[in-house]
Order: structure tokens, then sequence, then C-alpha cells
């Protein structure tokens, strides 16, 4: 993934960020046309308002207040009839409407856009989370998973409220100042051009601050990233963190990236605070300017005071956008690194995807099969070389070997986990990669050491093995997984609530609940990958009995360390050096001799012959 970090921060490389950002979202902002236009409508109406608010104060200086009224004024019949006092009351009444009238209308706009904000982000989150999950477990091997929860819902709230407390109030005012300038330049277009006269100092002082600013954040979001990582990676694995007492060196490890985020953070507050201390020192020469000039016209007499009371007001005014652009800049700056960091995930493909005319899958009877099959993760280390393996439906294989040697990636290849890199893999003589993935995964089902469970109730960790599936055959899978019993002796049954990742549950539980939860699909292909390790032998016998209630009329693929366990399948493939080097049943690779047979006698100090004994007697399931 691209590191925001390392981009140029000047205006014109900046400008393809933007736009793709703006590629990006404007899909979502389109689908709120309607209250995005209500809402830009009721802000240009605000600002019409806004532009009218100093104007009563300056007829009453002007027609009321000064030793020689109405000048400059146009006289209106209507309003030359009102005493002094009515006028002077109707001047307030307007002023009290103009500015009751701005703050309905501000209103308006604020909601409509927050609205729309909100709403947009919700649905962008949505589908980036949806995106994230249909990417391919490459990309999630080279992710971190701290980072891309930090994206998911730190950056999508950041440009939301981005979007509603910095960006919409620039644009108003923005606007706002158009429009008094346009103003300023019609009533008196000299000192309108000696108002402006600080404005490109500003402008180079923003621009270079801006820079800076903008290099500083992205390097502030990066470390923010690394320290979400930190955290997710130390909390997920708490267990064993504690255990092996390493909370002083994560605790460390976290101090050592906050205190970077801090130094950082600083760094933008300061640059934040020059700029923003900048815009005011101009903005304090353009307004002595305009007095002094602005005070000379008038004693000229080309000037009304009550015009110089509205270029004053609409000088203050004029300076706000950019003095909360000042205040804005580094918030800008971060929801723009934001939103790249979004750009770049959602612009991420998944290797893995439905091939142009990928049908759904029909039923599967259940046959599979390997063909030349290689595979690796970098081309000049290779997990897997020329596999070929036929596996016919209802047959239960065994897949042993040393740890490291494809086994994982084997199965996960049936799946479309993974392509391989030469070679294809078949079921009922059909390659997998002409299936659609959702009607090809619906029909395997997947037992993993340590399977995930969810803070939910016991009912609904087994239900998402199945959407459809009503308490009858939650109840009936937990019983062939060998749950029911202990299931029913919890404080609530089957509605149980359990801790994150089901650490409420014994190994051996969670394992039954895993495998009721396989049970529910019915699938007609099952894959075990180390079911029983790290448990102990009362587990392991219950999680046995399931496991042989669960393979009934299936197809079984099984990856397992336990030579035992091995023993009872119909066929065992022996994986090694990325390849197979054996394969065949218990008795014929005990017979044949060869690296199968001295694995599963040196497993015991038991004689040969005993050991061959008591690899039959456990063949049989308890």
């Amino acid at each position: 993934m691209p590191d925001p970090s390392e981009k140029p921060a000047n205006i014109s490389t900046a400008l393809p960020g933007l736009r793709r950002i703006l590629a990006c979202f404007g899909p979502y902002l389109r689908s709120h046309t309607g209250l995005l236009a209500g809402s830009l409508l009721a802000l240009l109406f605000g600002i019409a308002a806004q532009l009218l608010e100093p104007w009563p104060l300056k007829i009453v200086i002007d027609w009321i207040v000064s030793d020689h009224p109405n000048i400059g004024v146009v006289q209106i019949p209507q309003l030359a009839r009102l005493t002094t006092m009515q006028f002077l009351t109707l001047l307030a009444l307007s002023l009290v409407v103009i500015i009751s009238l701005r703050g309905v209308l501000s209103y308006l706009s604020s909601i409509g856009f927050a609205l729309a904000g909100t709403r947009t982000m919700a649905k962008m989150r949505d589908d980036l989370y949806q995106h994230l999950q249909g990417l391919s477990l490459s990309f999630h091997n080279r992710a971190k998973t701290g980072e891309l929860t930090l994206r998911v819902v730190s950056d999508v709230n950041l440009i939301g409220e981005t979007m509603v407390t910095a960006i919409m109030p620039i644009i108003a005012h923005l606007l706002v100042l158009v429009g008094m300038i346009g103003v300023m330049l019609w009533m008196n277009w000299q000192l309108t051009l000696f108002a402006l006269l600080p404005w490109p100092i500003l402008w180079l002082i923003s621009s270079h601050l801006g820079k800076k600013i903008h290099q500083v954040t992205r390097k502030q979001r990066k470390q923010e990233g690394a320290m979400a990582a930190t955290a997710a990676e130390s909390l997920a694995a708490i267990r064993d963190v504690q255990a092996l007492s390493l909370e002083k060196n994560f605790a460390e490890v976290f101090a050592k990236v906050g205190q970077k985020s801090l130094s950082t953070g600083v760094q933008v507050k300061r640059l934040t605070a020059n700029l923003e201390r900048s815009a005011d020192v101009m903005i304090g020469i353009s307004s002595a300017i305009v007095l002094w000039q602005g005070t000379r016209f008038v004693l000229l007499g080309e000037l009304s005071p009550g015009d110089l009371i509205v270029f004053i007001t609409y000088l203050k005014s004029t300076f706000r956008p950019i003095r909360m652009f000042a205040k804005y800049t580094s918030r800008m700056a971060r929801a723009i690194a934001a939103g790249e960091r979004i750009v770049d995930l959602m612009e991420e493909k998944a290797d893995i995807q439905d091939l142009p005319g990928a049908v759904a899958a029909p039923p599967f009877k259940g046959a599979l099969r390997f063909e030349q099959v290689a595979f690796s993760y970098e081309p000049e280390h290779p997990i897997l070389r020329g596999i070929d393996l036929y596996v016919p439906p209802g047959r239960r294989v065994a897949v042993v070997g040393p740890s490291g040697m494809g086994k994982s990636t084997l199965v996960s290849l049936i799946l479309r986990l993974y392509d391989p890199t030469h070679g294809r893999v078949l079921i009922d003589g059909k390659d997998i990669r002409s299936f659609q993935l959702k009607s090809l995964r619906e029909q395997i089902s997947i037992v993993l050491p340590n399977s995930l469970l969810f803070a939910a109730g016991i009912r609904d960790n087994i239900g998402y093995g199945a959407a459809r599936a009503d308490f009858a055959d939650i109840e009936r899978a937990a019983k062939l997984a060998n749950a029911h019993d202990f299931i029913m002796a919890m404080p609530k049954g089957y509605d149980t609530e359990l801790g994150e990742r089901g650490v409420t549950l014994s190994s051996g539980q969670q394992q039954r609940i895993a495998i009721a939860r396989a049970a529910l699909r019915q699938s007609p292909i099952l894959i075990l990958d180390e079911p029983t390790t790290g448990l102990d032998r009362g587990n392991e016998q219950a999680v046995i009995e399931a496991l042989a209630n669960l393979a009934q009329g299936r197809t079984v693929i099984m990856i397992t360390h336990d030579l035992d366990l091995a023993a009872q399948a119909d066929q065992i493939v022996f994986l090694e050096n990325s390849n197979i080097v054996e394969q065949g049943s218990h008795a014929d690779l005990l017979n044949r001799g060869e690296r199968y047979a001295a694995l599963f006698r040196a497993r015991s100090p038991l004689s040969s012959t005993e050991r061959e004994t008591s690899g039959e007697s456990h063949a049989e399931p308890s």
C-alpha cells in the first residue's frame, strides 16, 4: 500500500490526490443531490442576508445620526413620510429580521450538509468494510489489523467531521468573501484595493506553512496507524503476552511510537499557531490601512461615514475564511491524508475473485482432484510443487508431514483462498475457478485450530454456519458435535453469551462449538485443520467422536500431526519438501516401511509390533 508520508506536499502534486478523493467520494455524494442542493440554496440566501446585515447601521448613520443626512442615499417617498423614531424602529426591526433569517438559513444549511456528510460517511464505511472482507489473504497477510481498523473507523469519522466542522464553513465564508469584495468594489474600488494590499504576503505565508502542515500531518497519521497496530496486536494476544511477561516490552514499544506521534502533534500545533498569528497580523495591517485611508475619503467627501462602517464590517468578514483556514489547516490536512488512505484501500483489487463467465456451483458430490498443482507466495520459495492427488467422494484423507511443508496451503486452495500458480484444482471434474466464489465456499465446511467464536450467544455462534437454520437444526448440530450437554449445563443454555473469541469456554468446548457450526452447513466437503491441537485427553476424545459423527457421508480432508488420528483415515498423504512423497492407507504405508512408517513407529517407546497394534487400536473411535 502506498505510504502517504512519502508523497510530496506541494500544491501541484496534491491536486491528483484530491482528484482521486473526489472521484472516490463523488458517487456517494451524488446519491444525496437533493439534500445538498437544498442546503446550498439555504447557504446562498444566508450569505445574501449576511451581506445585508451592516446596511441598517449604515442607513442609521447616514440618514439619522449624520449632520448631513441623506448623503449618497436614494430618496424613497414611502420612507420620507415616516418620523425619525418610526424610521429608527423600522431599521432596528429589519436588523432583527435579517439576523434571524440568517440564523435560520445557516441552521438549515448546516443540518443539511451534516446529514449528507454523515450518510455519505456511513455508506462509505460500510462499503470499505465489505471491500476489506473481500480482499485476498495475500493482502491481509501484509496488512496490519490495527491500522486497517483505524482506517475503517477513525479515518472515515475524521473525514465526516472535517466536512461538517471545517470544509463546509470555509466554503460558505469563501462565498461570503466573493460577495463582500464585489460589494466593496462597487462602493469604492480604490479603498478595496488598499484593503487587499496585505493579501499577497498572507498567501505566500499560508502556502509555505500549509505545505509543512500537510507533510507533518501525513507523518503523524502514519504514526497513529503504527500505534493502533501495536495495541491491536498485543491485545489480541493478551493471554500470551501475560503468560510470557511481555507487558513491559509492548508498553515500551507503544510508548515509543506514542512519543513520536506526540512530538509530531506538537509540531503540527506550532505550525498551525504560526499560521493563525500570521493571519491575525495581516488582518490588523489591512484594518489599519482601511481605517486610515477610509477616514481620509470620508473627510474628502468621497465616502459617507455609513459606507466606512460597512467597509470595516465587511473587512472583518472577508478575513474570516483566511482565519478559519489557518485554524483548520491541520484538521483538513489530516482529513486529506485520511481520504488518501481510504482511496488506497478502495483501489486495492482482490487477487481472488469471480472470473468472467463464472457460474453458480451445482450441488457437489465431493470428488476432489489436484492436477500438477504448484503454489508459491514468492517465486523463489515454492510451497507446493507438482501435486497430483485424487480423493473420491465420501473418502477421508489425512494430510501429514513436517511443519511448514504446505499442508494448510493445500487445503486453502480448495476454498480458493489462494489460486495455484500452476495446475488446477477440480471438484467433480470441474475447475473450481469456473464457479462463483460464494457458491463454492457455501458447500465446504472447515474446522480450524482455535476456531473463531464471537462475542455473542452460543445459539448465534452455531447459527453462523447457516443463516436460515432454525433452533431445532442448531440443537441437532450441537448434539452431533457432543456439545449439547455442556451447553445445557450453562446458566442460560443456548442463550449464554460468550466472551470475545470464546474465552469463557475451554479449548475443547470451543472446538465442539466450531464442529457444530460446520455440521449445520451440511456441506459435502469437510476440511479439518489440526482439529485436536492443544486439547487434553478428555476433550480430545470428545472432539474425535464429534468429528467421526461429522465425517459421515462427506469427503474429508484432515491436516493433523496426530498419527493415531491420521490412522483412522481411508487414505494418508505424506507431504514433505513441497511435494507428496507417499500416499496410501495406513496399513499400506506401514508395510512400505518408508517415511510415514518411521515417523509412526517413533511416536512412542513401544516395540514395532506393539506400535502397529496400538496404532490399529486407536483407529477405532471411542
